[in-house]
């Protein structure tokens, strides 16, 4: 399992419920979760096989950004 962490736009609860049936959907995502707390919003999703860019697209077609950090 590899751990994965984005800076996204994801900012609020309904932010967070727009992206939950695309992200629970997501093959690959075994879990995840966003940090609205955090000035990056950091998402963070547990990988099992999903890659940077498909979170990325996935995240896109509901309108958000994303982009990967260390």
């Amino acid at each position: 399992m590899k751990t994965l962490k984005f800076k996204t736009n994801i900012n609020c609860g309904g932010c967070v419920s727009k992206v939950t049936p695309f992200l629970n959907k997501q093959e690959g995502v075994e879990s995840w979760e966003v940090d609205t707390t955090n000035p990056d919003k950091i998402l963070t999703i547990e990988s099992d096989g999903a890659t940077e860019e498909d979170v990325k697209a996935t995240l896109q077609k509901v309108g958000f950004k994303a982009e990967a950090v260390d």
